[in-house]
């Protein structure tokens, strides 16, 4: 059975919605009370059987700090590892101190493999 154009977008964009939402940590309460739907209402978008607005995917969004672009992109097309993706999905998290700390233990690790590099 192939599933049609639009319920195959339906069931991609809720789990989309749950793939994010359990990367961040929050149960579908939480969301659900921060995008102001039910409970209910957010699991059954999840599971592509109820259409997600395009007010209520904005609010989505905002909530991740994700534009729609990134959104719809699709990782596996992107280049990026699981493990990158999923430092980015981390990274993005982090408030602006903590990422300046990342950034500056990756120029440390750069640096240290460099002089290994050159001392092998």
């Amino acid at each position: 059975m192939t599933l049609k154009p639009k319920k195959r977008q339906e069931i991609f964009i809720g789990a989309k919605i749950r793939q994010l939402r359990k990367d961040r940590g929050m149960t579908q309460s939480e969301l659900a009370q921060r995008i102001g739907v039910q409970q209910s209402d957010l699991c059954r978008m999840e599971n592509g059987e109820y259409k997600v607005s395009l007010e209520t995917l904005f609010n989505i969004l905002l909530i991740f700090n994700m534009d729609i672009v990134e959104f719809f992109k699709d990782e596996k097309r992107s280049g990026l590892t699981m493990d990158e993706c999923e430092l980015l999905k981390r990274y993005r998290n982090l408030d602006e101190k903590s990422k300046l700390d990342v950034m500056s233990f990756i120029k440390f690790k750069e640096q240290q493999n460099k002089t290994e590099l050159s001392h092998a």
